[in-house]
């Protein structure tokens, strides 16, 4: 049964950094495309930064851009999500998504995981940016 679990969530000053962690299970991430949507409460889960399943490309939504670098280790199975510069307004609760074969989609600055088979996501961790 596949499974991602994030980790590496918690309060830090705006103008810092955090680096957030999701650990597929169950499968190969070399043949799942992953991303990293986040939610605040009363508004729609976005996309923020999505990887090809070959680890080739990655795309990010334009808040994230310049400030935001994903990548992965094969050999952990595991998705990283480095956060700079962090600024209040990225105060949320991150989800990782991982889909096989799926693809990133991007348009007009919004990212999205693209699946025609089931998507996993993960419980999702709280980031807080204070001022």
């Amino acid at each position: 049964q596949v499974q991602v679990v994030e980790s590496g969530g918690g309060l830090v000053q705006a103008g810092g950094s955090l680096k957030i962690s999701c650990t597929l299970r169950g499968g190969n991430i070399e043949d799942y495309a992953m991303a990293w949507y986040r939610q605040v409460p009363n508004k729609e889960r976005e996309g923020v930064s999505c990887l090809s399943w070959n680890g080739d490309y990655t795309f990010y939504t334009n808040s994230a851009k310049g400030r935001f670098t994903i990548s992965r280790d094969v050999a952990e199975n595991t998705m990283y999500l480095q956060m700079d510069s962090l600024k209040e307004e990225d105060t949320a609760k991150y989800y990782c998504g991982a889909g096989r074969k799926a693809y990133c989609l991007e348009s007009k600055g919004i990212v999205v995981l693209a699946s025609v088979d089931p998507k996993y996501w993960g419980e999702g961790i709280q980031v807080t940016v204070g001022s």
